[in-house]
């Protein structure tokens, strides 16, 4: 029997994806002859160009559904994430993208699956998210949120940075280096791995700082307390770095202003089918060799 608290089911969409509308049908004819509820947001709801489906706002879609499936790669997941955490609504992630760490289903058993999860066989994830905030002469200038990472970079620029790094209000050093990344444990898995950084599993309360290519062959990763306030102060550059967070569009910086990262009061409640296993994820998404087998 399906769980009463999931009546009215959210369906969220990658762009410009045939693939993606089809698993969509799937989805929606059978929502709707299990007697559910389904509604779209509004991207989405235009990607399907059919009449008679109930829209949302994005903004909104949280707040009027008991569940959110998004059919995409993690970078939707990621998109819809940053609207969606602060409804505390569950988010189930289809893959119909590539490595797929958060969209966990695979197309060809996404009714099975979620089948499963709404008659209650699932379990749930509370994944933190990281405010951003840049200040330029005391002002705030720029907010955002992410889910994986707040990256300080120089854009199109091939020059290094120079920028001094706070966490908690005391100094940790002075760097030149192409950027650093600032990821929380989902994060920890995508940009700030290819930098380097360690894998943190997602139940760890805790932020990684990976530098960029730095100058110095000493510097390395940092793991500090997830309520740790990070500030980094842009030193005198040429250059104009940018700040972007979860691979969105930079927010341009000068000489002198401040980025202050710092953990979000709402978490996103992400779901997976019953048998989720955050190694044997690792070690499909990754390319682990299997275990090694033989007489003993």
């Amino acid at each position: 029997m399906i769980k009463d608290s999931f009546r009215n089911i959210g369906l969220i969409g990658r762009p410009n994806s045939s693939l993606v509308i089809d698993t969509l049908n799937q989805l929606e004819a059978f929502l709707l002859h299990e007697g559910l509820t389904v509604i779209y947001d509004e991207d989405t709801a235009q990607l399907m160009q059919k009449t008679g489906l109930q829209i949302s706002s994005r903004a909104l879609l949280g707040e009027v559904c008991d569940l959110v499936i998004v059919v995409g790669g993690d970078g939707t997941l990621l998109h819809a994430a940053r609207s969606l955490a602060r409804y505390k609504v569950p988010v189930l992630g289809v893959n119909r993208g590539r490595l797929g760490f958060l969209t966990d289903i695979n197309p060809d058993e996404v009714i099975s699956k979620v089948n499963s999860v709404l008659h209650g066989h699932y379990t749930t994830d509370q994944r933190f998210l990281l405010n951003l905030e840049v200040r330029s002469n005391g002002s705030r200038v720029a907010e955002a949120l992410a889910l994986n990472d707040v990256v300080l970079h120089a854009g199109k620029s091939v020059h290094m940075l120079e920028f001094e790094l706070y966490i908690e209000g005391q100094f940790v050093y002075r760097q030149r280096s192409d950027g650093l990344i600032v990821a929380t444990p989902t994060g920890s898995t995508a940009y700030a791995l290819s930098g380097g950084g360690p894998i943190m599993h997602p139940k760890l309360d805790a932020i990684v700082l990976v530098p960029m290519h730095p100058h110095t062959l000493s510097s390395r990763p940092i793991v500090v307390d997830a309520d740790s306030e990070i500030k980094i102060r842009i030193t005198e550059t040429t250059l104009k770095p940018l700040v972007s967070p979860d691979g969105q569009s930079g927010i341009s910086l000068n000489t002198g202003d401040w980025v202050y990262i710092t953990k979000h009061p709402f978490k996103l409640k992400l779901i997976h089918p019953s048998g989720y296993d955050f190694y044997a994820a690792c070690r499909t998404k990754l390319g682990w060799g299997n275990p090694i087998t033989g007489d003993d």
